[in-house]
């Protein structure tokens, strides 16, 4: 019998452990990101009051009628979840990667983010 433990177990416990460190305030929110096989998925949360401040998902309308690649999807999700935290007021984040490597489709979230302004 395999003992091999799954990369999404994994994953959970770089998440739990990068959580004990990082959480959202009102000041600094924090942007959090979730990657799934097809989709990429941001959202911005105050953590002291337990709201979603700002989401955005490349399953919306506004984003699903083209056809790009997976990264170039992810940075027009960073983009879109930035605008929609600025109209609420928010300029600066604390970037959560979920246990996922800063590299590719999370890293583009990022970089779309911060080309539409946001701080972090």
């Amino acid at each position: 019998m395999s003992s091999k433990i799954s990369r999404n177990v994994l994953r959970l416990r770089r998440h739990t452990r990068i959580r004990k460190k990082v959480s959202g305030t009102a000041e600094y929110p924090r942007l959090a990101v979730f990657r799934s096989s097809k989709h990429i998925y941001a959202q911005i949360i105050d953590d002291q009051i337990g709201h979603t401040i700002a989401s955005a998902s490349s399953l919306e309308k506004a984003l699903s009628g083209v056809e790009v690649s997976p990264t170039e999807m992810a940075k027009r999700v960073g983009q879109l979840c930035a605008q929609r935290a600025q109209e609420k007021g928010i300029t600066s984040v604390v970037f959560d990667r979920g246990g996922y490597q800063f590299h590719g489709r999370v890293a583009a979230l990022a970089e779309g983010a911060r080309e539409q302004g946001l701080e972090f």
